[in-house]
């Protein structure tokens, strides 16, 4: 396919393989995942990319959006990739407390736009990452035990559907559309610029502390027993570090959205361990919430995996603590429960999760770890496998996995109706489609 004619229609934002510049343009955010796509189209407006979908839908060629290429699963082959970063507008309105962001839009510049105003999105932890694809995906918050999934704080959608029409989606005009949106994934319509609330939080306490791995039951004690009465308000991590060149260490990430004396108290356990490397708890704002957990802000080899843990007994401390995390170079806990858990009306497709933790193991990709890698993951995974439970967050599923991974029966069912019916010869995949 020579995609002549959509050349001519875009002229410029258009590269298929031998174009200068495509190879960089269609890799995505991993570089160990490959991306066989047939062509990369940088759409400049909502306009562009209604004539990418009709093109799309004519020649019998699917359409992956992706404004950066986080969560990228490689099942694209001969695909027309959509990049959407130039449609990066940002207005927050102070008063009603809305964000609307294009698709372009990562979260670090609606953090600093909305920080002026004393306000936060519900972002992640990443200040690099998409506020479209996060939110379809569901979007797990360092303040979502308070305020729950990023994407039921979504108030519309401006989409382009599957037949290329521009449309405004909501609650009120299409309910089932609307729902799927909200934590289903991308499989749906090419969001082009999503309306959002945004929650009070003039200044929050937190931050980094690190400790020699020989500090690791002290630590993961003590993580335990601030998890188990937490507030809502607060969200704390627990990390194993295996940096290259560096000692392993063994660490808290911890936010809390509130009054820091009251932040420094409910945190004030972690000072009876003592003689840390590094202690970065502070007070800040909204838009210094990446700097918490310091994650790569360019491209990156990474292997990573998540699961659902339903508690931290045994069999989680022999195989979490006691044993070494090389080749891995982290291995995190993070606490959920909270609004995370809570069953919510209006909710989107996301829904409750119940699970009290979440394990995520990161490793990198290089020709030379990359074996090794794949087998630890996959050695943590059997080892826990009577404590993992499914469902995990659409965000967190990685290469090999598929949607059926991220919902229960019931939701996967309804999603695969709305698919079928919105979208019947399959012009929009998402990393992860619905019907995989």
């Amino acid at each position: 396919m020579t995609f002549d004619e959509l050349r001519a229609a875009l002229p410029g934002r258009v590269l298929v393989a031998g174009d200068e510049g495509f190879d960089d343009a269609a890799r995505p955010w991993t570089t160990t995942v490959a991306q066989p796509v047939a062509a990369v189209v940088h759409a400049g407006d909502a306009a562009d990319i209604a004539i990418v979908v009709r093109y799309a839908g004519g020649a019998g060629v699917p359409v992956v959006t992706q404004p950066t290429g986080h969560g990228a699963s490689g099942g694209v082959p001969d695909a027309i990739l959509l990049r959407t970063g130039r449609l990066d507008g940002i207005e927050i309105d102070p008063e009603r407390r809305v964000a609307r962001v294009g698709a372009g839009v990562a979260w670090g510049r609606v953090q600093a736009a909305a920080a002026r105003h004393g306000l936060t999105g519900l972002a992640g932890s990443n200040p690099v990452v998409g506020v479209a694809g996060y939110t379809l995906g569901g979007g797990m918050s360092w303040f979502g035990r308070k305020h729950g999934w990023a994407g039921d704080a979504v108030r519309a959608f401006e989409v382009v559907d599957a037949a290329g029409a521009r449309r405004r989606v909501t609650a009120g005009d299409d309910p089932d559309l609307f729902w799927a949106l909200r934590g289903g994934g991308g499989d749906f319509a090419v969001v082009t610029a999503l309306e959002f609330d945004l929650f009070p939080a003039p200044e929050l306490f937190g931050g980094r502390m690190l400790w020699p791995e020989t500090r690791i039951r002290a630590v993961f004690d003590v993580f335990q027993e601030i998890t188990a009465d937490a507030p809502d308000e607060l969200s704390v991590w627990f990390q194993r570090l295996q940096i290259p060149d560096a000692p392993p260490m063994v660490g808290i990430d911890a936010v809390y959205l509130g009054d820091p004396d009251s932040g420094r108290a409910l945190l004030a356990r972690l000072d009876a361990i003592g003689a840390p490397i590094l202690d970065k708890r502070g007070v800040f704002g909204p838009a210094d919430i990446g700097a918490v957990t310091g994650e790569p802000t360019t491209p990156s080899p990474s292997l990573s995996r998540a699961e659902q843990l339903t508690e931290l007994g045994d069999a989680v401390v022999k195989t979490l603590i006691d044993e070494p995390v090389a080749p891995l170079a982290n291995v995190q806990i993070r606490h959920l429960g909270g609004a995370l858990a809570e069953t919510r009306p209006d909710g989107g497709a996301r829904g409750p999760i119940t699970q009290p933790y979440l394990l995520y193991c990161l490793g990198l990709g290089l020709a030379h770890l990359a074996d090794a890698v794949h087998a630890r993951r996959t050695a943590i995974v059997d080892a826990l496998s009577a404590q993992i439970s499914g469902g995990k967050p659409y965000t967190f599923l990685t290469p090999g996995e598929t949607a059926a991974a991220a919902f229960d029966s019931a939701t996967l069912a309804r999603l695969r109706e709305i698919k079928r019916a919105r979208d019947p010869r399959g012009v929009i995949r998402a990393n992860y489609p619905i019907l995989g």
